[in-house]
Order: structure tokens, then sequence, then C-alpha cells
């Protein structure tokens, strides 16, 4: 499983850090960035988390 972080889209709410530190950070720019583009199985039930509580829709599987 992969998963990007749409900077166009992005609005720097912080959902996806709260609910999934391992895999998304948010940027000095207060922007959030997956800093794990590979997500180990262990961690597909937060990153889908992630995905549905974003309220921009910014992330997704490519």
């Amino acid at each position: 499983m992969r998963v990007v972080v749409d900077d166009e889209l992005c609005r720097g709410h912080g959902v996806c850090a709260a609910l999934c530190p391992q895999v998304f950070t948010l940027t000095d720019g207060g922007y959030a960035e997956a800093i794990v583009t590979d997500i180990p199985p262990a961690l597909e039930g937060a990153v889908a988390e992630a995905i549905d509580g974003c309220p921009e829709q910014a992330i997704r599987l490519p």
C-alpha cells in the first residue's frame, strides 16, 4: 500500500497526523506530508482512517 498527500488540496487541518503520526506529519508551513509512502500492513487501518477523516480529501492511494 502506498499513500500520497495532494499539496494542492491540503489545508493543514492535521487530522491525518493526529490519527497516524507514524505515517503523516505537518511541515513547518503547517501542511500534511507523508513521511512513509510504503505503508506496512500493521498501519493500513490507521491510514485508511486518516484518508476517510481528511476534511479536504487530500490523501489518496495512487
